[in-house]
């Protein structure tokens, strides 16, 4: 139960830091026999292979936030929240199939810049601003907050969260600098450690748990002892409440309502989030079609995986908590804050797997902290600086212009954070990205989809549907309820505990997004049959090769296998 750190974990933690160094500076050097241009920086163009693309979007996309608000979220409502990335694996195949065909024909470096394509430049300038604000305000702040705190917290204590912050941003300044290729092929690295690392830390609390029951040191029998200790933890849908639903479960179909959820707002998190973000396309966009449908697809069939390492830890904590082993992490009061529950099960692991999960954390952070400015980077000197500020400059410019923006983006992140100016800890890290991505989201999906498969879309259509999608989500998270009433035919608002009624966040996307792509179809069909900005497909342009087909039946067929068990 000790929380310190001895010289095996520490050496254990230094071996990942150096080999991550090295590695990075491995693949640097092997492009400085030539001048780097601005598809070797930002895209890493034909450099990256199909597994370096699928570990890189992991890497990148498992965080702190995963760590500890899914670790969190199993602690709260269980096998739920894994819905978050079972249906991100189907959502990679749509964009592995049908996205990146189109995106690698347009020769798109930015998502910004395919807007401008299909749309105009107001609106690609529009989106280019905002993703620019969204990344530094929301993600890179709360990625470095989270990390920050998560890592203090294992390993001095508050005391030591500001120099842990710094150490962070400068390590993942180091692999940005690098270009696409240095952090495409250290996210290897770093998803292995995540791995590894996170396999070990759930085998333990399996074991715990397995423990706890008398049932020896087994894993198998922990995962048997869990399922049955906390049965009501291993359901994929929760039914809907009525007014004699315990609040506490009420609570949980807030955060995940049951089978509406998939007619809703899962699908709008997860196509905006894996098939309409820079932070993630990027990795794909300098390779070859077939390249990027492996990776992409295989970075699907790991996150099947991700909520072993992240979220099982979370139900272990309470079952644990339940039968009275963490009761020295409570606070004051009796409570348990459920975002401690991964911490709470790493003070359980022996000398020398502490180092290897920290390595296992920072690898997380720093790949996602390193990703992120690496976009910020891309949008800001290809979208703005590129075509506003300088229309002259020259591929050499333009990489330096690039690394300037890594530096100066990572340390307003960190001016930001240093005081939590936004607020990230009073709201909750993962509440916090949540609600701010989500405001937009609709939006988006609603003007990429149009625009990518209706070819009558229009560019005002587009516009409106970013403002609307974004006025709806404010309107229906916070106002419909009081302003038209509880129950109403389009949702349900339910008690949420603190003397007022919320519609459950996924619905109010669910709705935003379908009154948004009306609002779109509607003034699209003023304007001509076919757009002049339409895009053209040829035949065939969507066919799969018989292995990439192969890919998606395996994971088709674990998905069923999974849902079928824990519905």
């Amino acid at each position: 139960m000790q929380n310190t750190f001895n010289t095996l974990d520490l050496g254990v933690f230094l071996f990942y830091l150096m080999g991550v160094a090295a590695y990075g500076y491995y693949v640097y050097r092997s492009k400085q026999q030539e001048q780097m241009n601005t598809r070797d920086y930002f895209l890493a163009e034909g450099s990256l292979t199909w597994w370096a693309i699928g570990a890189s979007m992991i890497a990148s996309n498992i965080s702190a936030e995963q760590f500890i608000g899914m670790s969190g979220n199993g602690f709260q409502v269980g096998v739920a929240v894994a819905a978050y990335e079972w249906v991100a694996a189907i959502t990679l195949i749509i964009v592995a199939v049908f996205f990146m065909p189109i995106y690698l024909k347009q020769r798109i470096y930015t998502m910004p810049q395919f807007l401008e394509q299909r749309y105009n430049a107001a609106l690609s300038l529009i989106m280019s601003i905002f993703w620019l604000f969204l990344y530094v305000l929301v993600n890179l702040t709360s990625i470095l907050y989270l990390g920050a705190l998560a890592i203090s917290n294992l390993v001095g204590g508050a005391e030591s969260f500001h120099l842990i912050m710094v150490a962070l941003a400068v390590f993942a300044l180091i692999i940005t600098l690098g270009g696409m290729k240095v952090v495409g092929y250290t996210d290897v690295i770093q998803v292995t450690v995540l791995i590894i690392g996170g396999l070990a830390t759930t085998y333990l609390a399996l074991t715990l748990v397995s423990e706890k029951f008398g049932l020896g040191s087994s894993a198998i029998a922990g995962f048997n002892a869990m399922m049955r200790d906390a049965g009501d933890h291993f359901h994929m849908i929760f039914p809907k409440p009525t007014q004699a639903t315990p609040q506490v479960d009420v609570n949980k179909y807030l955060m995940v309502p049951g089978i509406a959820m998939y007619a809703a707002g899962q699908w709008i998190v997860n196509l905006n989030y894996w098939g309409c973000n820079q932070y993630i396309t990027q990795r794909a966009l300098g390779a070859d079609l077939k390249t990027a449908r492996t990776g992409i697809l295989f970075a699907g069939m790991l996150k099947l995986l991700m909520p072993v390492i992240v979220m099982l830890p979370g139900i272990a904590a309470y079952v644990l908590h339940k039968n009275g082993s963490l009761q020295s992490q409570m606070a004051p009061g009796g409570a348990f804050n459920s975002d401690n529950a991964y911490s709470a099960i790493l003070t359980f692991l022996p000398n020398g797997l502490k180092g290897l999960s920290l390595a296992a954390l920072t690898a997380a952070i720093v790949a996602s902290l390193a990703g992120k400015v690496n976009s910020i980077s891309t949008i800001f000197t290809l979208d703005v600086y590129k075509r506003y500020l300088n229309q002259d400059a020259t591929e050499q410019k333009q990489v330096w212009v690039g690394r300037v923006t890594v530096f100066a983006a990572m340390l307003l992140a960190i001016m930001l954070t240093w005081k939590d100016l936004l607020g990230i800890g009073g709201e909750g890290g993962f509440t916090y990205i949540q609600k701010y991505t989500g405001f937009i989201s609709p939006g988006i999906v609603a003007v990429f989809l149009l625009g990518l498969f209706w070819k009558r879309t229009t560019a005002p259509a587009a516009i409106a549907g970013i403002l609307s999608g974004f006025v709806l989500s404010v309107f229906f998270n916070n106002y419909a309820p009081g302003v038209l009433g509880h129950e109403t035919l389009l949702y349900t608002a339910f008690p949420n505990g603190h003397g007022g009624y919320e519609i459950p966040f996924l619905i109010c996307m669910g709705l935003s997004f379908a009154f948004t792509f009306v609002l779109m179809v509607s003034m699209s069909l003023a304007g001509p049959a076919i757009n002049p900005r339409a895009l053209h497909y040829e035949a065939g342009q969507f066919k799969v090769a018989p292995s990439t087909l192969a890919l998606i039946a395996v994971t088709l067929l674990m998905i069923m296998a999974l849902y079928v068990k824990f519905w």
